[in-house]
C-alpha cells in the first residue's frame, strides 16, 4: 500500500510538472506594437505599444528585458519582460535596424540605416561607447562565435564588413551580391552566411581568408527569380541545417548546410522576413509582413504547423532564453 501510494505521488508530480515554457516577442513595423506569444498554447498573451517603426528585436542575455529597435525615433526600447512596460531607452544613432550583442551580454553593437555607422552602446550604463563608420545603409549585425570579430552588411555598399571588436576598426570588407540584409555564422565559426536580398542569393564567406567560396541560390517551379529574396537565415545548433526566409517567394528554404544545397521549400506566409529558434530548437518562428501572421515550424520534420495573427506587419522575432 505505502509502495502504491507512493508511485501514485510521483505520477501526480510528474503530470503537474510544467512544460518548458517560452515567449516570444514579435516587433510590427507598421503597427508601432510589439505581439508577446505564450509558445505552449500558440496563442497571443499581450500587445505592447512601442515607439514608431519597430524591427531589431532580442532579449538580454539575462532575460529581464527585450530591446527593440524603434527606427523613427532613434533609439532602443527596453520593455520588461515581468511588466511589459517601456522601462528606459538605449542610445542608438539615426533610424536603428538590426542590432546584436556580446556573448556575454555587456555590449550592444547597433546598425544606423540613415548615418552609416554601428553604434556600440553599454548595455548595463545605459551609455554610448562610440561609432564605428562602415558601408552606406548598414542593416545585419552578428559577432563570431569567438567574439573577436563584428560583420555589418551593408546593403547599398553590397558589403560584409569585418570589425575588430578590440580596435572597433574595419580589418576587411567582402563583396557579396546585391542588398544585403542578414549575416549569420556557422557555430563552429568556420563559415559566415550572408542573404543577398535583390542578389537572389545567399554569399558563403570565408571567415579567416574574407573571399567568398560558394552560395546557395534558388529555384522555386512557377516563381520569377526577382521574387526570390532572401533576408533572415537561422542555422541550426548542430550546423548541418540552414532555414533562409525567401521574402515575396513565400518559402521558407531549407539548406543541408555542408553542401549548401537546397532540400526543400517551406510554404509559409506572405513576405517571409525573419525568424527565430525556441532555445530547445524544437520549433522556428518566422514573421510574414504581408500576411501579418507567424508562421511555426516544426524543426525536426521540417513542417509548417500552424500560423498565428500578430500586429500589422511582423518584422522580427525574438524568444526568451
Amino acid at each position: 500500500m505505502w509502495l502504491r501510494c507512493l508511485l501514485s505521488l510521483g505520477a501526480l508530480w510528474l503530470t503537474a510538472a510544467p512544460a518548458s515554457a517560452y515567449v516570444a516577442y514579435v516587433s510590427n513595423e507598421k503597427g508601432n506594437t510589439v505581439t508577446v506569444i505564450d509558445t505552449d498554447k500558440w496563442a497571443v498573451t499581450a500587445t505592447i505599444k512601442v515607439g514608431q517603426r519597430p524591427r531589431g528585436i532580442e532579449f538580454t542575455r539575462d532575460g529581464k528585458f527585450v530591446m527593440v529597435a524603434v527606427g523613427d525615433d532613434d533609439t532602443i526600447q527596453m520593455i520588461d519582460t515581468k511588466t511589459l512596460q517601456i522601462v528606459d531607452t538605449l542610445p542608438s544613432g539615426p533610424d536603428p535596424e538590426l542590432f546584436t550583442q556580446d556573448a556575454a551580454g555587456k555590449t550592444l553593437y547597433v546598425a544606423n540605416e540613415n548615418d552609416n555607422t554601428v553604434t556600440v552602446i553599454d548595455i548595463a550604463k545605459r551609455t554610448r561607447l562610440g561609432d564605428i563608420q562602415v558601408g552606406v545603409e548598414p542593416e545585419g549585425m552578428m559577432v563570431s562565435p569567438d567574439g573577436k570579430i563584428l560583420i555589418c552588411t551593408s546593403e547599398t555598399t553590397n558589403m560584409a564588413h569585418f570589425i575588430d571588436t578590440s580596435t572597433r576598426e574595419v580589418a576587411a570588407n567582402v563583396l557579396v551580391d546585391s542588398r544585403p540584409r542578414f549575416a549569420e555564422f556557422k557555430h563552429d565559426g568556420s563559415e559566415l552566411w550572408v542573404s543577398s536580398e535583390i542578389g537572389g542569393t545567399v554569399s558563403i564567406i570565408d571567415p579567416v581568408k574574407h573571399v567568398v567560396i560558394g552560395k546557395v541560390t534558388f529555384n522555386i517551379p512557377g516563381l520569377r527569380s526577382e521574387a526570390i529574396q532572401p533576408v533572415g537565415i537561422g542555422m541550426t545548433k548542430d550546423d548541418k541545417t540552414a532555414f533562409v526566409a525567401l521574402g515575396p517567394a513565400n518559402r521558407v528554404a531549407v539548406v543541408d548546410a555542408t553542401t549548401h544545397a537546397v532540400t526543400k521549400y517551406l510554404l509559409v506566409g506572405q513576405r517571409v522576413w525573419h525568424m527565430a529558434f525556441t532555445p530547445d530548437e524544437k520549433y522556428l518562428m518566422v514573421t510574414n509582413g504581408v500576411s501579418n501572421d507567424v508562421s511555426v515550424i516544426d524543426v525536426a520534420a521540417q513542417k509548417v504547423l500552424k500560423s498565428i495573427q500578430v500586429g500589422e506587419l511582423p518584422w522580427g522575432v525574438t524568444i526568451s532564453p
